[in-house]
């Protein structure tokens, strides 16, 4: 464990129906969304990283493997089976999806420091707009499993408590794209591919 306390859950057990394929598995300059998914949280300081899979298996060193028999009934599921398994040395955890690859880990470093600020809640923001990752505290867990229902993971917490919220900009070190279909592969591919694009906000 990390000294900062601070685990990671990757949540990739999505089938990628609108893709064709299981995003998780896709591959972009040589390397898949899930290792992608699992240094973005590694290097930004979570440990031990979570990835939680479902419609394919998922096999990778030095991680904790969750097999989310319920998926298909959504991120919620997922997330659920993803906090149920972290061990009793973490303070709290960064969740990140599988399929935003232009997330930095400098996102997850910020999350980090607000937790150590003393936030037991906190949000990645791109020009003032909440999007992932998120950062829960350990004494947070238990509700936000409660409000992670069909396909909304930690959305649905968030909204329900803004009193907690504290909000980190992280609009100057990537960027939060969905990678939902054929198309967004092709743009999200090439602004990888361009190094420095990913920082840029269309």
């Amino acid at each position: 464990m990390a000294r900062s306390g601070v685990a990671g859950i990757l949540l990739a057990a999505g089938a990628g129906s609108r893709l064709g394929q299981p995003k998780a598995l896709v591959e972009i300059a040589g390397q898949a969304l899930v290792t992608r998914g699992v240094r973005l949280l590694r290097d930004g300081g979570a440990e031990p990283v979570i990835v939680v899979a479902g419609a394919v298996p998922l096999d990778l060193p030095g991680v904790i493997g969750v097999h989310n028999h319920d998926w298909r009934t959504g991120m919620g599921s997922s997330l659920r089976a993803g906090l149920a398994a972290l061990p009793d040395s973490a303070e709290a955890v960064v969740i990140a999806l599988v399929d935003q690859p232009l997330v930095s880990p400098q996102a997850v470093r910020r999350l980090i420091a607000a937790f150590l600020a003393g936030a037991s809640l906190a949000v990645a923001t791109y020009g003032g707009r909440q999007r992932n990752p998120v950062l829960i505290a350990r004494a947070l867990w238990a509700d936000a499993a409660v409000a992670a229902v069909g396909d909304v993971g930690a959305r649905a917490f968030l909204r329900a408590h803004p009193e907690l919220v504290v909000p980190v900009e992280c609009g100057d070190t990537g960027r939060p794209d969905d990678l939902d279909t054929s198309a967004d592969l092709a743009r999200i591919a090439s602004l990888i591919s361009g190094s420095g694009a990913v920082t840029a906000q269309d």
